[in-house]
């Protein structure tokens, strides 16, 4: 057995039961749930795929689904620019199987605020969205979600269902009717944060984490105010 991290027990071998096309890179993996295994909205768990030579290649993925669940759900961007894990994982089919550990992550619901997310980003708060959705707690949660084009949208409709006029749609490279070309920078967040006493949450490429949490310390927003993955 390849050896895991040290957080981890003895890691689960998992059937792939459904494979469904999310966006043209990024597919939502469904997986059979072991008994007693538990985890909240936000957390992640690493990943490898149960074949020779990448038994030992662990990722971390962030459930999309919830806890109440039957199944375990991620959703997954492939890079396929290089033979990686994600270009390996959409090359799986129904039937072969994944190896995953135990939960853990930092990124937890701590009151409502902001959610600022970058493509694949987005991904750590699915199921947090879905959570407080379900139990009718979305509140004046508002989502700033960059990509950089609109067919990069993950659960486009999803968001705009949860949210309604509280998402907005950044595109860095495309300009749509409704959407202009634009940056979640300083000059977007001053325009688009009202209360700065309200949680921020963070996830996307560790550059654009680094430089919105700069962006919010300058704005005046308290340092523990700031969930994101360390």
């Amino acid at each position: 057995m390849a050896k895991w991290p040290r957080r981890q027990k003895m890691p689960y071998t998992i059937k792939i039961l459904s494979i469904t096309p999310v966006t043209h890179n990024v597919r939502c993996i469904r997986l059979g749930k072991p008994a007693r295994y538990s985890y909240i909205p936000g957390q992640a768990t690493d990943v490898a795929i149960n074949r020779d030579g990448w038994r030992d290649q662990q990722r971390p993925f962030t459930f999309t689904s919830l806890n109440s669940d039957h199944h375990l759900e991620f959703t997954i961007k492939s890079y396929t620019d290089h033979d990686g894990v994600t270009n390996q994982i959409s090359t799986l089919d129904v039937g072969d199987e994944l190896i995953i550990g135990e939960p853990w992550g930092a990124i937890r619901y701590t009151g409502e605020g902001y959610f600022i997310a970058g493509g694949a980003g987005i991904t750590p708060f699915i199921a947090i969205f879905r959570q407080l959705h379900q139990v009718g707690l979305i509140g004046k949660n508002k989502l700033f979600f960059s990509n950089k084009t609109s067919a990069d949208i993950i659960y486009k409709s999803e968001l705009r269902k949860i949210f309604a006029d509280n998402v907005i749609f950044v595109l860095t490279r495309e300009r749509q009717e409704h959407n202009q070309i634009d940056f979640i920078d300083k000059d977007f967040l001053a325009a688009h944060v009202s209360k700065l006493e309200n949680s921020f949450y963070v996830c996307g490429p560790d550059l654009m984490v680094q430089k919105i949490n700069e962006i919010l310390i300058e704005l005046g927003v308290q340092p523990q105010s700031v969930v994101f993955e360390k």
